[in-house]
């Protein structure tokens, strides 16, 4: 029988009275240890408080935040807070929802009478969430509780459907694993404007915010003065949020006394950011009942593997992930 060249390095590789390294097989499935601790509930605005930096995004939240985390409990001590996600209230009008919900698609030649769009937030507020940020403690990473806890997370939150729209899922999309479904990505809508206004107005490239802001303080303060002034002006005609809500009866008023920096980043969201846009179904939703079955207040974190993303939750099988078992 031959042995391959990953079998023969098998077994202790240095053994010295300083040293001792020895390489072992790998289970064919691993799971960390830690995982059975490993707990989702209800947050608090303080949870997120704990993690907000380690979110690749600003720590600005939603209309309407509720949360969701993830917590280490082995039964000594305070239960640690490793994980957070953070739920808004859905946005009025989205493309990509247009894509999965058609009957949601506002009428394109403005038939649409006041009732029918009361109707159409009445049905998103009660049946759609938005998943705004997830964020996991740096030191848990890797292990397979990202997914797990989303997939828990938005089970327990008691929604029909929660949505998505996520720049990293460009690049990592864990939340596939979760039972997310994506629309193909498209690039945002203002790039090709964007990739010309940073050439017209910087020597610096677009996406480059540290080079941006050097460039500009070095300016003449009267070419200053016209590119911020472009910069918020591209802002606020590219940026929806800026027109939608409230901010819709103030105009300008608002985008002209923003810090320039956080216009740049603004543009720079609007032109790179592009987003996806993913929907997830609630298994644990009766739809006959129209509404969503009782889940328990805690659920282990573990409970995901016992049964696939898009099957009712097995309460049944909770207390065989407990760590007494």
């Amino acid at each position: 029988m031959t042995t391959t060249s990953a079998e023969a390095d098998m077994g202790v590789l240095i053994d010295t009275p300083d040293t001792f390294v020895e390489r072992r097989p790998r289970p064919a499935r691993h799971t960390l240890s830690l995982l059975r601790h490993v707990y989702v509930e209800r947050g608090t605005k303080e949870d997120w408080d704990q993690l907000h930096e380690l979110h690749y995004k600003s720590s600005n939240l939603g209309i309407g935040p509720r949360f969701m985390r993830c917590v280490l409990d082995t039964g000594e001590g305070k239960p640690e807070v490793i994980g957070v996600m953070v739920f808004t209230v859905p946005k009025p009008l989205d493309s990509g929802r247009n894509q999965v919900f058609p009957h949601m698609r506002p009428n394109r030649h403005g038939r649409d009478t006041r009732f029918v769009n009361q109707a159409r937030m009445k049905w998103l507020n009660e049946n759609i969430l938005l998943s705004s940020r997830t964020v996991l403690d740096t030191m848990y990473r890797g292990a397979g509780i990202a997914y797990r806890f989303k997939n828990i997370g938005y089970r327990m939150m008691g929604y029909r459907y929660i949505e998505s729209r996520s720049s990293m899922s460009r690049y990592n999309p864990f939340s596939i694993k979760a039972g997310m479904r994506f629309v193909a990505p498209k690039a945002a809508s203002a790039y090709d404007q964007g990739l010309e206004f940073f050439a017209k107005w910087f020597d610096t490239p677009g996406y480059d915010y540290v080079g941006i802001k050097q460039e500009l303080a070095k300016m003449p303060d009267s070419i200053r003065n016209a590119t911020e002034s472009a910069l918020r002006a591209f802002y606020y005609k590219h940026s929806a949020m800026e027109k939608s809500g409230e901010k819709r009866l103030i105009g300008t008023s608002r985008v002209d006394k923003l810090d320039i920096g956080y216009v740049i980043k603004g543009v720079q969201q609007l032109v790179f950011g592009a987003t996806v846009y993913a929907v997830w179904a609630n298994p644990d939703w009766d739809t006959a009942a129209g509404k969503m079955r009782e889940l328990p207040a805690r659920v282990p974190l573990l409970a995901f593997d016992n049964q696939g993303v898009g099957d009712a939750l097995r309460l049944d099988l909770l207390e065989n992930v407990s760590p007494c078992n």
